[in-house]
Order: structure tokens, then C-alpha cells, then sequence
């Protein structure tokens, strides 16, 4: 059978992705993706340790990021991505920056990380107060905090499960009731931390209900690696893809029954003004 006219496949982008080794959700990686976009993901040597400040640190060594992103350059991506949201906030903005920096030396290729790229996408949206959730135990979710702060960043209120493994098997639901639960004050915008956690058909309706924008660790890592492509992320309903879904019609308010109208009456002169 001749399928020259097929032409053969089209020409690919590609946005070299490093992951830890115990990231389980590459499918929600593509569902961000467009169809001209390929992701090329490694990952880091496993290390037996849980989810916690210490592996936060491991897994974002100089040393490891230099050996994967090389290990990425036979695809030869244009961008390169670090998905994981704790590994690149816990030396703070200055340990972010610097991870990018190790990253583009390695690789020569513009770099992001999770976390850098949550801050990037804050600032698209104007949010400076938000809500935080997490899967993270209490110290790991306060150094995402002190990130934050160290922003310019307000957490108005936060959720976390206090998970030291196996976060990829979190459902939705747990993820939406947290997400009610830490948006019960005034925020600007909702953050749902940690690359392993799935988010991506929970964020349309999130933003129905909350009635805010509602972005994830997987979103704004795709989102910005994107950017530096010159092309955009793909996702229906989702506020931080799209400026139309930023906007929210006010809630309509219950009708009253009218109620009769009696005949006007007018004041004496000497009362006009009292009435």
C-alpha cells in the first residue's frame, strides 16, 4: 500500500522534562501539550527517602539536574522543564534561580522550574493573595510558604494531607474538598502544590465553584515551558490558558415578589425633606 501522499509525520517541538524518580502522572503532562508540542521526560536516580525537605533537596541537586538534562540533549528540546514544585522551593528564589542557571548550563536551552513558573503565572494573573493546597506534611508546606512570602506572596488559608508517599493515587475528591476548605477567605487565586497530584479535570470546576482562578504544579510547569516555545498550553475552562475564563458572571440574585404599590402622597411643604 503506498501512503507517500501521507507526507510522514509532522515536524515536533520538543520540551525536555526532568522529573523525580517517583513522579507517576507523565499522562497529565500531555494532556497540556499541543499536538505539534513532544515532551521528552527523564527522571532522577531513586533515592530511598520519603516526601519531605531532605528529598526536596536530593532531588534537586546541581549535580543530578546536570547529568539528566544531558541525558535529555540526544532529543534535543528546545526548552527544558524541572517538574517538581518542592524540589525547586526549598533553597528559596535564590536556590530556583540558580537551579535554572545549573539547568541552561548543562543544556544550553531556556529553563524553568515548577515553582518559578508558579510565581510567573501568579503575576499573569495579578494574584497576590491565594489559597494554598497541598499533599505535603506541615514542615514541607510551610517552606513552600516562606517561598511564597519571600515573593511577596500572601497565603490566606491552606490545606495539606501530610503525605510522605504514594501521592499520585490522591482523588479528586480529596483535592476539591481541600481546595473548598482553604478558599473559605478572600484570595485572589487558588495554587494546588506538587507535580504527583492530579489536578487537571479538577481545575475547571474548582473555578466554577470557587469563582477564582485555580492553577496546579503540572499546569503552570507546561504553561511556562510553552511560553518560552512561543506557543500556548491546551485546556478547556481553565483561567490561567485562557484571559475569556477569567471573568465570571456575578451570581444572579433571587427575584422578590413584587409587592403593591400605594398612591403617592405628598408631604406638607414644611415637612418636605424628612420624608
Amino acid at each position: 500500500m503506498d501512503v507517500s501522499f501521507l507526507g510522514g509525520p509532522h515536524p515536533q517541538r520538543g520540551v525536555g522534562v526532568v522529573a523525580p524518580f517517583d513522579f507517576a502522572l507523565d499522562r497529565e503532562l500531555w494532556r497540556w501539550v499541543p499536538d505539534e508540542v513532544s515532551l521528552h521526560l527523564t527522571r532522577t536516580p531513586y533515592v530511598p527517602v520519603e516526601v519531605s525537605l531532605d528529598l526536596a533537596r536530593l532531588v534537586s541537586e546541581h549535580e543530578t539536574l546536570g547529568e539528566a538534562v544531558r541525558a535529555l540533549s540526544a532529543a534535543e528540546p528546545e526548552v527544558l522543564a524541572y517538574a517538581c514544585t518542592s524540589g525547586s522551593f526549598v533553597g528559596g528564589i535564590a536556590g530556583e534561580r540558580a537551579m535554572c542557571e545549573a539547568m541552561f548550563r548543562s543544556g544550553e536551552r531556556p529553563s524553568v522550574t515548577t515553582s518559578g513558573a508558579l510565581l510567573e503565572a501568579l503575576a499573569e494573573l495579578g494574584a497576590r493573595r491565594i489559597a494554598l493546597v497541598t499533599p505535603y506534611t506541615r514542615s514541607v508546606t510551610e517552606s513552600l510558604e516562606e517561598y511564597l512570602a519571600e515573593a511577596g506572596i500572601t497565603v490566606t488559608g491552606r490545606a495539606f494531607l501530610g503525605l510522605t508517599r504514594h501521592i499520585w493515587k490522591v482523588p479528586y475528591r480529596d483535592v476539591a474538598d481541600m481546595a473548598r476548605g482553604a478558599a473559605r477567605l478572600d484570595a485572589d487565586a487558588l495554587f494546588i502544590s506538587c507535580t504527583n497530584l492530579p489536578t487537571y479535570d479538577v481545575i475547571p470546576q474548582l473555578e466554577a465553584e470557587l469563582r477564582i482562578p485555580v492553577i496546579s504544579a503540572n499546569q503552570v510547569t507546561v504553561w511556562a515551558a510553552l511560553r518560552r516555545l512561543g506557543t500556548r498550553a491546551v485546556g478547556p475552562y481553565q483561567a490561567l490558558l485562557d484571559e475569556s475564563a477569567r471573568h465570571w458572571p456575578s451570581p444572579e440574585l433571587p427575584q422578590l415578589p413584587q409587592m403593591p404599590q400605594e398612591p403617592a402622597h405628598e408631604l406638607p411643604e414644611e415637612q418636605e425633606g424628612w420624608a
